[in-house]
């Protein structure tokens, strides 16, 4: 980029931050609020979401295109945010898929993982995962990956379970007390969000928040969600809700009846984080299978119903 064509972006940015307080914006509008940003990036991740690989045709074409472009890219690692596939024998194209990522492979567990009876626990041996909820260190971040899809045991209802059981609460109280180092989360269901968020959502946000306060910055970074295939970024007390959205459809509501919006190209996103505490999200864009960039119809009052995961450039520090 030429010199000028830097200040100018410069320039736009800071104009930019007088208005929306520069903790996140749109990233063209943001690619001036550090001209010095690609300097040193620390890390880098890719995240996929909702292939519902047993509900549609093309997952592992799919999977294989993410694949492919993060071997190019080489990020730190990939992590799949849940309802990725069930643990039976005819999935397993999709792991050998998935599988020839050069690098650390991470997973969440999804309510739809679970679909036919499976348990949790054979969801993580059929995906080779470290575990039903865990954590890891790399590159001076702390990593969590929660379960959303506990049951409490006096919870008779019928539907998908979307809890974080007590044992899964205090274990992850102690992760947060016991590391020194930023945060990132990860769960399936939104902790944000309260359509068909997690039911504890507001105790989990507390407890952040405490956190922060505790530690006397801003410890929790960011927490990725998936499951309601929509695309949005919150910040609630300081603390960045990003929801990722499907690779492969979105949900076409028109009344209380919905169809199967699906994306002719997969979604992912490719996070990457930079020295001077800039958190850039690129994310995939792509239109429905009749050419559309958005659903028609809707009467949805929620998140949009769109073919995208949003490019987002976002202060973490």
């Amino acid at each position: 980029m030429e010199m000028q064509e830097r200040r100018s972006f410069l320039k736009q940015g800071l104009m930019l931050a007088g208005v929306a307080g520069l903790h996140a914006l749109p990233l063209e509008a943001a690619a001036g609020i550090a001209s010095e940003l690609p300097a040193k990036a620390v890390l880098s991740f890719g995240l996929l979401t909702d292939l519902h690989h047993d509900l549609i045709k093309d997952g592992v074409a799919r999977v294989k295109a993410f694949v492919e472009e993060m071997n190019s890219v080489k990020p730190d690692f990939i992590l799949q945010i849940g309802d990725f596939c069930t643990p039976k024998p005819a999935n397993k194209t999709l792991m050998e898929t998935w599988d020839k990522f050069n690098g650390e492979k991470h997973h969440v567990i999804g309510n739809h993982d679970v679909d036919g009876g499976f348990s949790h626990d054979q969801v993580v041996d059929f995906w080779k995962s470290k575990g039903i909820y865990y954590s890891f260190d790399l590159k001076g971040y702390h990593f969590i990956i929660l379960n959303g899809n506990e049951r409490p045991a006096n919870d008779t209802s019928k539907g998908y379970p979307r809890s974080i059981s007590s044992t899964q609460y205090q274990w992850l109280k102690n992760e947060l007390e016991s590391t020194n180092l930023p945060v990132m989360i990860f769960c399936h269901q939104g902790i944000d969000n309260d359509l068909d968020g997690i039911r504890e959502g507001a105790m989990l946000r507390l407890l952040f928040e405490r956190t922060n306060k505790k530690a006397g910055f801003e410890k929790i970074k960011a927490v990725f969600s998936g499951h309601n295939h929509e695309d949005y970024h919150n910040v609630y007390n300081g603390i960045n809700y990003i929801q990722i959205n499907s690779a492969a459809y979105q949900f076409g509501r028109k009344g209380r009846d919905y169809e199967f919006a699906h994306t002719k190209d997969p979604l992912w996103a490719l996070v990457t984080i930079y020295a001077n505490g800039t958190m850039k999200v690129k994310g995939k864009s792509s239109t429905y299978m009749d050419g559309s960039k958005e659903y028609a119809g809707s009467d949805y009052p929620g998140y949009p119903t769109t073919p995208v995961i949003s490019d987002r450039m976002i202060k973490i520090g």
